[in-house]
């Protein structure tokens, strides 16, 4: 049996809040996010990431000496020295054009596919992001889990260099042993991954920058930008929208929730500071991995009460391991990456497959909140008739009636290319799967059909009949590829499509440079002979005249 903690008085969701102790193991998200933003940059003595980690329940992570992060440094220069310099600029410059390459994130995504395009001599590439310096992407301000929910062994960022891999980083400071220990990537220790990676990369991101318009131009992009708070306009040749899951429609909020007053409810896609849940009756709506761990933070913030609410009769999780035995071998991660080249059919069932089915749960996130005896699983129980009464979120659910102080949305995210800001003056133009393909009876799903139907370089793809060849100058590289690529896209399992990506650009702006008028006159201009004083003394003819 596993030992739980007491929460004593227990609070009873239909009755006021009593006063609570606070649980053990409080976790202060706020102070973290604060300690975080004050870390440098990608800094080797990052080591606050580490010590705060606490992988699969055990001691926490070990900081890395100060002998192992110079070890580091100096690997990476020596196999960066091997690799040579980063090739020149090949792009011909464009009159009137401020960037090559837009990249709307500076997550794992956008650093990643930087770092793609500065090694086929790509230049002119800008990264903008709305969050701030040191925060971008979800690693350290929504990511509640304790570690990251794919496997350690999923290629990475690292495009095929393995000296920029996460094996490579965590290895080098901490020893063999310690990466052969991890059960899974700690979550802290993927974000000062980032960090090294970005900094060891040279690249760099304009922060506190948004984008709020984008406005075509033949075919190039006006991009309208709120940067530090003032407004300018800046055009490019590319846009890759790298935004994340949020990105593609925002948080999957039901409307019993969008009802409420805005104070009452959260979306786990929000940063929900401790204060928000201490000695609080919380509800959660959903079961899914970003439910459990909101769970889990609310728990361990002393909570007074958490209770889960879960339409379906089960909450999945992987099947246990047997002991001794070895990790199913499911082939090489990057067969995924051709997962594009299948059959419209094939790709269709297959999302419609995940859509119908149910989304596992780490075994670790559910022991994380199973240790509290406060914390209770509501099966195939929705939330009904939900108020605001004497100041709290009343409901019914299974014929009983229940009061919260707040409310909190574990429901995902949806896919809507109209309720994107920047989208705003395009989305009519872009072609989604219903505009290009017909399900078999049966095969119908309306979550499907609004995803955009992408062409093999993520670009998106136009309406019949709309005049809108710019939109193969936007890549979206965000959650609502998903359906056309096979795979969360944005997240981990799709670092390995970042190649494709990077070709795909370089390929459009490499055709775009050719001139042919220009190229006409290079292969029908006459040759000059060069001056033959270099090898004029061992020249047949002239040596017999001497003779």
């Amino acid at each position: 049996m596993t030992e739980k903690r007491k929460q004593t008085p227990a609070t009873d969701s239909r009755t006021p809040p009593a006063e609570t102790h606070e649980a053990p193991g409080r976790l202060d998200r706020r102070g973290f996010v604060r300690g975080a933003a004050m870390l440098t940059v990608g800094g080797l003595g990052t080591r606050a990431g580490f010590a705060q980690q606490t992988p699969s329940g055990g001691s926490p992570t070990a900081a890395p000496s100060e002998a192992a992060a110079e070890r580091l440094a100096m690997q990476v220069q020596r196999a960066q020295r091997w690799g040579g310099r980063d090739p020149a600029n090949w792009v011909r410059p464009r009159s009137g054009v401020d960037h090559n390459v837009v990249i709307l994130g500076g997550g794992q995504s956008g650093l990643a596919i930087a770092y793609g395009l500065k090694r086929l001599g790509v230049g002119g590439v800008e990264i903008i992001d709305r969050a701030e310096p040191g925060l971008a992407g979800i690693w350290r301000t929504t990511a509640r889990m304790h570690q990251l929910r794919t496997p350690k062994t999923l290629p990475g960022p690292e495009q095929e260099n393995p000296i920029l891999s996460f094996h490579a980083w965590y290895e080098t400071l901490n020893g063999a042993d310690a990466y052969e220990a991890l059960d899974r990537i700690p979550t802290l220790a993927w974000a000062d991954y980032l960090d090294w990676y970005q900094r060891i990369n040279g690249i760099d991101v304009r922060y506190r920058t948004n984008l709020v318009e984008i406005e075509p131009q033949g075919d190039l992009l006006r991009l309208h930008l709120d940067s530090e708070g003032q407004r300018r306009v800046e055009t490019t040749r590319k846009l890759v929208l790298a935004n994340g899951y949020a990105g593609a429609g925002g948080p999957n909020v039901p409307g019993f929730l969008r009802a409420l007053p805005a104070e009452f409810w959260t979306h786990t896609a929000s940063e929900s500071p401790s204060d928000t849940f201490a000695g609080k009756s919380i509800a959660i709506v959903g079961a899914g991995s970003s439910a459990f761990d909101v769970a889990a933070v609310a728990l361990e913030s002393g909570a007074a009460e958490v209770h889960m609410f879960n339409r379906r009769p089960y909450v999945g999780y992987p099947a246990p391991r047997q002991p001794g035995s070895a990790p199913v071998d499911r082939g090489h991660a990057n067969v995924l990456a051709m997962s594009y080249e299948l059959p419209d059919t094939v790709r269709w069932r297959n999302f419609v497959s995940r859509d119908r089915g149910v989304a596992t749960v780490p075994m670790d996130s559910i022991e994380r909140v199973m240790v509290f005896d406060n914390f209770t699983i509501h099966l195939e129980t929705s939330l009904a008739d939900v108020r605001i009464a004497d100041g709290r979120v009343a409901a019914n659910a299974s014929g009983e009636a229940w009061q919260f102080d707040h409310v909190i949305a574990g429901t995902g995210y949806r896919i809507d290319l109209s309720a994107q800001p920047e989208l705003a003056g395009i989305h009519e133009s872009i072609a989604l799967w219903r505009d290009r393909y017909e399900p078999e009876p049966g095969d119908g799903n309306a979550a499907a059909a609004v995803h955009p139907y992408l062409g093999p370089g993520f670009e998106f793809l136009a309406r019949d009949g709309a005049d809108a060849g710019y939109l193969r100058n936007i890549h979206c590289f965000n959650l609502s590829a998903m359906l056309s690529f096979g795979k969360p896209v944005g997240d981990i399992p799709s670092t390995q499509d970042h190649p494709r990506l990077v070709a795909a650009i370089a390929r459009d702006l490499y055709r775009e440079s050719v001139d042919t008028a220009v190229h006409e006159r290079f292969i029908n201009r006459l040759p000059v002979p060069a001056d033959p004083a270099p090898y004029q003394r061992a020249v047949q003819g002239r040596a017999r005249a001497v003779a």
